[in-house]
């Protein structure tokens, strides 16, 4: 399952930041068609403006994937200490060009299903349009919140199930089977009941089949 993952991400290197960033009228389509109009950059703003601009902590971001809406972010961050991990070595190879010469930021290989990385050591741990391609679910939340540090937040927006039956159509019968999204998924439900159980305070939001929140460990 995961080289089938990899494999796919892969072979859409080429259009992944147009379909997710709406850069061309094909994308567009797509997104209106299949997701209701949801715009994963306003999304992106709302799930980075959780971040302060003066953060001078360690943040993981997991996936990292081709940094099309973090790059800024991360870049401006100079006083953190920033780790940005992913499954596909193309698309930390993409992310690693956007941050090429930022010493703060540290690109690295990684499953998030089997951080190499030490418990409660990060303050941020952000996941953006990770977990709906994430095979193994279960230790994903286990990992991200056993690296993050008491007091810490863990950020991140996801595709839920249930919202649409277009979109959900589209998840089982497309995206699933080319290797883009990985079952089982969350409906919105499932998802509070998981994060209530490991995290103190949650701010959660809904958006067509699109889900965005910030938890405090």
């Amino acid at each position: 399952m995961a080289d089938k993952i990899q494999n796919a991400y892969e072979s859409s290197k080429s259009i992944y930041d147009d379909v997710l960033t709406q850069g061309n009228i094909f994308s567009k389509l797509y997104i209106m068609l299949f997701w209701s109009g949801t715009n994963d950059n306003d999304i992106a703003r709302k799930v980075l403006s959780y971040i302060p601009n003066d953060f001078s902590g360690k943040l993981l971001d997991v996936p990292v994937g081709t940094a099309v809406f973090t790059q800024r972010k991360w870049i401006a961050l100079k006083d953190a200490h920033i780790t940005c991990l992913d499954y596909s070595m193309d698309m930390l190879k993409q992310a690693k060009k956007r941050f090429d010469g930022y010493a703060h930021i540290q690109c690295i290989h990684g499953d998030v299903s089997n951080l190499k990385l030490k418990d409660e050591s990060y303050g941020i741990v952000v996941s953006m349009n990770g977990f709906h391609a994430f095979p193994d679910k279960k230790k994903a939340f286990q990992e991200t919140w056993r690296v993050l540090k008491p007091g810490g937040t863990f950020i991140g927006c996801f595709y839920i199930r249930g919202k649409s039956k277009r979109t959900d159509w589209l998840v089982n019968h497309i995206l699933s089977k080319k290797g883009w999204f990985s079952p089982p998924f969350q409906t919105e439900n499932e998802l509070k009941d998981i994060l209530k159980k490991m995290y103190k305070q949650m701010d959660i939001h809904i958006d067509g089949s699109m889900v965005y929140f910030c938890c405090t460990k």
